[in-house]
Parts: structure tokens; sequence; C-alpha cells
């Protein structure tokens, strides 16, 4: 088999670990709803484990850099979600009526067009040694440098942020 053969098997297994973390994240999070804690632990630990295949296998591809590659990589990821891959699937959702998916479509488009400006600003002060605080909105994924009176993209109380 080729390397080039390895490196596709290799992302496929990272797309596919990836998937299975956030499913397993979803997954734990309604049989906690439902109160079934066990089940719950279950989905949490294996999305863990998940996690560290998905890490591993796009760590053997290689596909991790210098933070300052890596930034311009997320940069490029967060500009093309909110250019090019929500706006068709907003307006997508919007003619098939479907409201929830738009609404989440809305939401992540405009949150990934503040993580591609926050990744920008982390790329251009890349030597900077005093500490940065993050705040991430629990509803729509918004990241503030500092905690809003409320969020701009979906309205939640800045109270509610989870500060990093």
């Amino acid at each position: 088999m080729s390397e080039d053969r390895t490196i596709t098997n290799l992302m496929e297994a990272f797309a596919g670990e990836s998937q299975a973390n956030k499913k397993y994240l979803a997954y734990a999070k309604k049989a906690e709803e439902e109160g079934k804690m066990n089940a719950a632990k279950l989905f949490r630990v294996a999305a863990d484990a998940e996690a560290i295949h998905a890490l591993k296998e796009f760590e053997a591809a290689g596909k991790i850099g210098s933070t300052a590659d890596n930034l311009r990589d997320a940069i490029a990821g967060e500009t093309y979600e909110y250019k090019e891959m929500y706006p068709p699937f907003t307006q997508e959702a919007e003619a098939a009526g479907n409201k929830a998916a738009r609404k989440v479509f809305t939401y992540a488009l405009k949150a990934e067009e503040v993580h591609a400006r926050l990744y920008q600003e982390a790329l251009e002060a890349l030597d900077q040694t005093e500490e940065v605080f993050y705040y991430l909105c629990p509803v729509c994924g918004n990241i503030e440098k500092s905690q809003p009176e409320k969020c701009f993209i979906c309205g939640v109380p800045g109270a509610k942020f989870i500060k990093y």
C-alpha cells in the first residue's frame, strides 16, 4: 500500500473517530437527561477513547504543524465555513422550511466568523506572554475575549458564558 493511501486512511479514521466522539457526547447528554447515569458514563468514557484515537491518527498523518501553521490552517477552515459552507446550508434549510436547521446553521456561520477573527488575532500576537481569557457561549458557540452582557448572536445572558 502506498504512503498516500496510508495518509488517506489515517484521515478517514480521524474523521470517523472525531464524529464518534461528538456523537457519544450527545448520547451521554441524552442519557443524563433521562437519568440513565451508567449509560451516560459509558458514553462519556467511550467519547474520550474515540478522541484519543482521533488525535493519534491526526498526528500519525503528519497534520500538526507549528503553532503559526496551525493558526493559519484554523483561519482557513473557519473562513471556509462562514463564507462558503454555511451560507448555502442556511438557504437550503430556509427553503425546506426547517427552522431548527436554519437556526443552527445561522448561529454556526456567525460564530465561525468570530473564530476566524480570533485565530487571526492570536497569530498576530503569537509571541504575547500576557494571559488571554476567552468566554464561550454554551448555546451558539460564540467566543468573546471578555464576558459580554449578552451574546450578540443568540442573546443568551453573558453570565452563562464559560470562561477559559
